[in-house]
């Protein structure tokens, strides 16, 4: 006879005793099925990944001129700036001419390719081996993203700042006893480091576009499921590739660019110092105010958790050359431009771009800061005083506060931002003025496109929102 068990009900182990076990067997089934993992979830994958309709960036043909001139002008610059001068495109004209004249033979061009130091890729290489080593290792706080078209929500770990913390005292420790040679090795091979950054951002967008096809079913990018090949390796296919819970587009958003980016201002300021003997105001502008910004990017990454980068465009080419390449090899132009052109500024000088910072990172950060708050708690009392439009589709469009003034008030402080770093540069040349026209540009555009998709979104509210806060980017300009 089968003996009663502890963990049974009164009745049920009287049932027991008595032979009949057909009651304890239909409570230990639903207790069995309760604690059951869910079953899978069906996904329709063909409507969760419908074909894009609408270009952007000018379609294929945009997407084909930016895959081959955007390296090609970090290239330019890269090759076309030294202590001789920067004159990237009058060297490039120069270049053309003298394969017109046949002055630049077939053998010449090779020639300059096997000039190319291999080293630099596995220096590059290394560098980025490093940063994802401590991103996996450092620990963090983990953090949802926003909630995906099947529903889910993905985690993030933030730990940026640790990685540079200690990407930095590895780097400070392997260079003990071997004095300034690292930095000034990274100075000298900058245009070899620029195109290994560039053969770098190819190899990651090519095998991102391959991977995008193999396996499972992926979340695509509503903006890169064209069918058209150029134009989705350029835009990206999958909106959040991963390998386990390793996001690489997230990683690759701040981490190579903003931490490369800084380095090579370090290193730039250490061929200055070694050259003159001492480091200029100027590049002591130039680098508190990049580092201040890399900084508080790092400090405040779960921000961009809510970005176009994050939430819609997929991980290809635009986004891997930008943040392994563009960032870090033209947004420290400047520092370079120093290294090799020292300049004084007076105490005048100083004082105006010190204060155009300030002000630019002031409407910057408590725009951004503002509306952080309000999305994740509009009740909270920093942010409740604020009017709104409550949307159809569920949210909310501040119109008032700094939102009130502008719709991308925010980009307007980015830009002054960059201006104050262009300005300790003097005025001999204009290529370092490249940095903050081009931001310019890069604004306009980015604001468009998210006019664009909020036009799509709220249809007739956001019409209204458009009534109510008029200017685009500067408050009674645009």
């Amino acid at each position: 006879m089968p003996q009663p068990k502890k963990h049974l009900s009164r009745r049920e182990r009287k049932a027991v005793a008595e032979g009949d076990t057909s009651l304890a067997n239909f409570h230990k089934e639903k207790k069995e099925k309760k604690n059951a993992p869910p079953p899978p979830r069906i996904i329709d994958w063909a409507a969760m990944n419908p074909k894009t309709s609408h270009y952007e960036f000018g379609g294929p043909i945009g997407a084909a001129a930016m895959v081959i001139f955007l390296p090609a002008l970090v290239l330019l610059f890269a090759f076309g700036c030294d202590q001789t001068g920067y004159m990237p495109f009058e060297r490039f004209y120069a270049g053309l001419g003298a394969v017109a004249s046949g002055q630049l033979s077939f053998g010449n061009l090779v020639e300059y390719v096997k000039a190319w130091k291999p080293m630099s890729l596995l220096w590059y290489f290394c560098f980025i081996a490093q940063l994802v080593t401590f991103t996996i290792a450092m620990p963090g706080t983990n953090v949802e993203g926003t909630q995906l078209r099947d529903g889910t929500r993905l985690s993030y770990r933030i730990n940026a700042l640790q990685t540079l913390q200690t990407t930095t005292t590895m780097l400070i420790m392997s260079n003990r006893g071997h004095g300034w040679s690292m930095p000034l090795w990274v100075q000298a091979n900058f245009a070899q480091l620029a195109v290994a950054s560039v053969i770098f951002s190819f190899f990651i967008s090519i095998t991102m576009y391959i991977c995008s096809f193999l396996g499972a079913p992926r979340l695509l990018a509503l903006g890169g499921n064209t069918g058209n090949m150029i134009y989705d390796f350029m835009i990206g296919r999958e909106l959040n590739p991963r390998i386990g819970d390793f996001d690489l587009k997230f990683f690759t958003e701040l981490r190579p660019g903003l931490i490369g980016w800084l380095f090579l201002d370090g290193c730039m300021a250490v061929k200055q110092w070694v050259s003159l003997g001492r480091i200029t105001n100027s590049m002591v502008l130039v680098l508190v105010f990049q580092a201040w910004y890399v900084l508080d990017a790092l400090w405040n990454e779960s921000s961009i958790l809510t970005t176009m980068d994050i939430t819609t465009d997929g991980f290809g080419f635009m986004l891997a050359f930008g943040n392994l390449c563009w960032v870090p090899m033209m947004y420290s132009l400047q520092t370079r431009y120093l290294s090799d052109f020292p300049v004084d500024l007076t105490y005048i000088q100083m004082a105006v771009i010190i204060a155009l910072q300030l002000g630019g990172y002031y409407i910057f950060r408590s725009a951004n800061k503002q509306k952080d708050v309000f999305r994740k708690n509009p009740e909270d009392e920093r942010v409740r005083h604020l009017s709104y439009i409550e949307t159809q589709a569920g949210t909310r469009l501040l119109t008032s506060g700094w939102w009130g003034k502008a719709r991308h008030i925010n980009y307007l402080g980015d830009w002054l931002m960059s201006v104050a770093w262009c300005l300790p540069c003097g005025f001999k040349s204009i290529i370092p003025y490249f940095y903050c026209i081009y931001f310019a540009i890069l604004l306009i555009h980015r604001e468009r496109r998210d006019d664009e998709k909020c036009r799509k979104k709220y249809g007739e509210d956001w019409e209204t929102y458009c009534n109510k806060v008029k200017y685009r980017i500067i408050p009674g300009v645009y």
